[in-house]
């Protein structure tokens, strides 16, 4: 059974001729969570191993994986996402499905990833959460990059609202206030992407754990970053003045990453979480 249309899913398929293009603040993203990828899930074992792209996309973390001799599955529901992600890796298991009712086996892999932040987008987070735990086998990893709740960009939002949108959140001011203090998770509009759930870190442990998930490591990504407004740095080219201030944080905002100064001002949070080991 495949998961009806949404707004979402039409949302991405919109986007999927330019969405390899990638904007500063993806690019630097994704150097940071690919190098920690990288790093904590390393190759396959000798006897092989089954890892899943969950919100897959067009396959930027699955070709990751298979490159490091992973036996690579990828979901998406987004159609025309997949449609690229299929013609880059032709040898990867990829399917129409939502990271809410994955169509696998209890057990099934022994590294689920999801990046992208994909988790932001779904109506239910910890019934997607329970899904990447039951397909885990006992022992195996989440590797999760997820929208973080508070961060410095919230503060650039309510600054935002408070000059008539001067910075382009589009965030009622009431709406942005709310955000920046609240000590829970809360769902806010972000410019071209809809509602976005923002996630503390408090809420995505007690989830994961509720998953049978243990948080093992966590890094934070765009946290000195956010100096500069997003609203900025979502944008082709940037001044040579603003690409030059940008470099240098780049640089300073991979060295915080795993303080946890980095982690506490982070627009994104990464978690690596395990699957626990059966009481036998």
């Amino acid at each position: 059974m495949t998961p009806a249309r949404s707004a979402i899913a039409a949302l991405f398929d919109g986007m999927a001729a330019t969405y390899d293009d990638l904007e500063p603040w993806y690019e630097h993203l994704y150097a940071v969570l690919h190098a920690i990828l990288s790093a904590e899930i390393g190759p396959a074992p000798a006897a092989g191993g089954r890892a899943l792209d969950a919100g897959c996309g067009t396959g930027l973390q699955t070709r990751l994986l298979a490159d490091r001799a992973w036996r690579a599955h990828g979901t998406d529901i987004s159609a025309g996402l997949l449609l690229i992600a299929r013609d880059r890796l032709p040898d990867a298991e990829l399917t129409f499905a939502t990271v809410e009712a994955l169509p696998y086996r209890d057990g099934s892999f022994d590294v689920v990833v999801c990046c992208g932040s994909t988790l932001s987008f779904v109506d239910d987070p910890g019934r997607a959460l329970a899904e990447f735990g039951r397909v885990l086998r006992p022992g195996g990893r989440l590797f999760l990059e997820a929208e973080h709740r508070p961060s410095l960009d919230l503060a650039w939002a309510l600054a935002s609202g408070l000059t008539h949108n001067a910075l382009g959140y589009d965030v009622p001011l009431r709406q942005a206030w709310h955000a920046l203090v609240a000590r829970k998770s809360v769902r806010v509009p972000y410019p071209g992407y809809g509602m976005l759930n923002l996630f503390t870190r408090r809420d995505l442990d007690d989830m994961l754990k509720a998953a049978g998930l243990v948080t093992r490591r966590a890094w934070g990504v765009h946290s000195i970053t956010n100096v500069i407004p997003s609203t900025r740095l979502h944008r082709t080219r940037l001044s040579r003045p603003l690409g030059a201030l940008y470099r240098v944080l780049r640089r300073l905002d991979t060295a915080l990453a795993p303080t946890r100064a980095g982690r506490a001002l982070a627009n994104s949070l990464v978690l690596l979480a395990e699957r626990a080991q059966s009481s036998a």
